[in-house]
């Protein structure tokens, strides 16, 4: 039995992957980690017993630390750092939100650890430290991802040298045969055509930022020069993607778009465990590719920009106006439209030249935010 450790344990990936635990006995939860839900937090502590528990820096866990006495609770500044940094522990699944996850996740890999990434603002941040760390030490950073974990899966086993392209397909989100954004609200963007997300992911996904994300991420993931990394629109999410090889033959991932199959395989492998999931192929009709519209989606052109100039680390910019544009538009305070204008804006204002140090970058990432702030309510917001 391995000793697993979740972070983000209340989250969508959290959850979902607490589900997989639960139905196989490969696994003891050593510790998780949450931020503000406390009910959902208690429990996963009622139900899997862990021996350690983190919380945000603000949440009050006064009353579980007095109920759960057996527990070693973490609450202060570097309280996610000495959860990623637990000997006894086999796996960490990273499923946190945000820059939450980046220091996460060199520690992890420091301490040489096997890591399941959802996280994708680890790779699209400082994915070229990661790839580096992983390679040096022969260490795997197994994809959560559905896209991903299509490509980890069709690629497994096989030299990447007779690879010729990796497809990622993409839903293209609720608004893709729209042809203007005038007044989306914030419920309209939330309405996914196929997926159950988090807001965060799910908004990315209606603006494709996501999809630029997962560019950046299969770059360093799969450490697979951007050129050979396409997009293809699938509006059925039943292709999750696909590999090109240089012989023209494509080999593709499918099955039922829910996220404790990636999750379930991620943990598993290369075992897989019976889910209830069943994809009945008669039933399926006609299967959809198209290509993305590049000029209502630019997200996708600064993902490529982006790892044309790597040294300049524009992830980073790309992330860290992403993450507050998207924050401004779930709080009502701009307008759809306005999240590409910021990321277009921010993208040509700010670099950062890419530094060797993950706390370097870090704090880096705090403050181009802060500038990026000032920014949006100088021309956004305030006018």
């Amino acid at each position: 039995m391995e000793n697993i450790v979740v972070l983000g344990s209340t989250g969508s990936i959290g959850k979902n992957t607490l589900d997989i635990i639960s139905r196989t006995d490969k696994y003891n939860l050593l510790g998780i980690s949450f931020n503000k839900n406390i009910k959902e937090a208690k429990k996963q502590i009622e139900k899997f017993h862990p021996s350690f528990v983190c919380a945000g820096e603000n949440t009050d866990i006064s009353t579980l630390q007095k109920e759960y006495k057996d527990i070693t609770f973490f609450k202060d500044k570097d309280s996610l750092e000495r959860l990623s940094s637990l000997q006894e522990a086999d796996i960490f699944v990273n499923a946190l939100v945000g820059t939450a996850g980046l220091i996460p996740t060199y520690f992890i890999l420091k301490n040489g650890k096997k890591l399941a990434l959802a996280n994708k603002e680890s790779l699209v941040i400082a994915g070229k430290i990661f790839r580096n760390m992983a390679n040096n030490q022969n260490l795997e950073i197994i994809p959560i991802d559905s896209e991903h974990s299509a490509i980890y899966q069709c690629l497994e086993g096989r030299d990447k040298k007779l690879v010729n392209s990796i497809i990622l397909t993409a839903s293209g989100g609720p608004f893709f045969d729209r042809r203007d954004f005038k007044n989306i609200t914030i419920k309209d963007a939330l309405n996914h055509p196929t997926w159950s997300m988090g807001k965060k992911v799910t908004i990315d996904s209606a603006t494709m930022m996501n999809k630029g994300f997962e560019i950046i991420e299969a770059r360093w993931l799969f450490d697979m020069d951007y050129n050979k990394i396409k997009v293809v629109i699938h509006k059925e999410s039943i292709v999750h993607s696909a590999v090109e090889f240089i012989d023209g033959s494509i080999i593709a991932q499918m099955g039922a778009h829910d996220m404790r199959i990636p999750i379930a395989y991620a943990l598993t492998k290369p075992d897989r465990i019976n889910l209830e999931f069943k994809t009945d192929l008669t039933s399926l009709g006609s299967l959809h590719f198209e290509k993305p519209d590049y000029d209502r989606f630019p997200t996708i052109n600064f993902a490529y920009e982006s790892l044309k100039k790597e040294e300049k680390n524009l992830g980073l910019v790309l992330n860290a106006a992403d993450e507050i544009a998207v924050d401004c538009f779930l709080k009502g305070k701009i307008v759809f439209s306005d999240i590409f204008k910021i990321i277009e804006k921010a993208f040509y204002k700010f670099e950062n030249n890419l530094n060797g140090d993950i706390f370097y970058i870090e704090k880096e990432t705090r403050l181009i935010k802060k500038e990026i702030e000032s920014l949006i309510e100088k021309d956004f917001i305030g006018g």
